[in-house]
């Protein structure tokens, strides 16, 4: 069955944008989505608005259904809009999570006992839902940093975290498991701290970080965990912690849902 949308107001009549189609070679839903995104950008459509409908924008544009669909499926891929059975698709409320990427990984964060994620929350609510603390024999690619000999045993800890109700983020730390046996590190509460100030009691403080970021699309099952769409992309960043001599005694993967993070990085020059 077809979805009803409410009728607009006169005042949303003249809110819903025109795709502009002057010797522009993109397709139509695609015109559509990006006149849509950039009302949103410019404020026209605040969070939590409804977007123009299926009947709005096919009226507006005179497009098929689908294309009118398509249009908004787009910008719900991107993670800017939600839709709502039987009531529409409206601007995703969520506010992005801003890493801070330096201050989050400072000594004096860990060192003084408080998560590195209170760098980044500004007091939002933070979940860790799901814990898994594991041994098991290193993949290749994590044994060769970590230079240990393959397949040697590693401590696994995989995390998912939820923000404000909303997964953003997997992560699975690696570390030998000859340095953290038998310490906080091994169990799902690592302590004040976290991680890095256990090591650092153990007597491998990290001093140094090293973090590679990337892009794509999400596997099917992390779209299932991040709760996302398959078209969401993701960001992949994989940080090394090095302590003293070059030492590496940890690897975390982390997937991010792109469109829940804004990256900063403040350094001087």
């Amino acid at each position: 069955m077809a979805q009803v949308c409410p009728k607009l107001s006169r005042e949303e009549e003249r809110r819903v944008p025109m795709a502009s189609t002057n010797g522009d070679r993109r397709p139509k839903y695609q015109r559509i989505a990006d006149t849509l995104r950039e009302a949103i950008q410019a404020g026209e459509y605040g969070p939590g608005d409804r977007l123009p409908g299926e009947n709005d924008l096919m009226a507006t544009h005179d497009v098929a259904r689908m294309t009118a669909r398509q249009a908004l499926g787009v910008l719900q891929a991107e993670g800017i809009a939600e839709s709502r059975k039987g009531a529409g698709v409206f601007v995703r409320a969520f506010r992005p999570l801003r890493r801070r990427g330096i201050q989050r990984l400072a000594q004096e964060q860990w060192g003084a006992g408080r998560s590195i994620w209170a760098a980044d929350t500004e007091k939002r609510d933070l979940v860790v839902d799901q814990v898994e603390v594991t041994e098991e024999p290193a993949p290749e690619r994590i044994s060769v940093v970590l230079d240990v000999e393959a397949e040697s045993k590693v401590c696994v800890r995989r995390r998912r975290f939820v923000l404000d109700g909303k997964p953003v983020l997997l992560a699975t730390s690696y570390l030998p498991a000859p340095i953290v046996a038998g310490s906080a590190i091994t169990e799902e509460n690592t302590g004040p701290g976290g991680v890095y100030a256990r090591l650092a009691e153990l007597g491998y403080k990290p001093v140094h970080f090293r973090e590679e970021i990337r892009s794509r699309m999400p596997s099917k099952d992390e779209a299932a965990q991040l709760n996302i769409s398959a078209g969401t992309p993701v960001i992949l960043i994989c940080r090394t912690a090095f302590a003293d001599e070059g030492r590496p005694v940890e690897i975390n993967e982390m997937t991010l849902d792109a469109a829940s993070y804004v990256l900063e990085y403040d350094f001087d020059a």
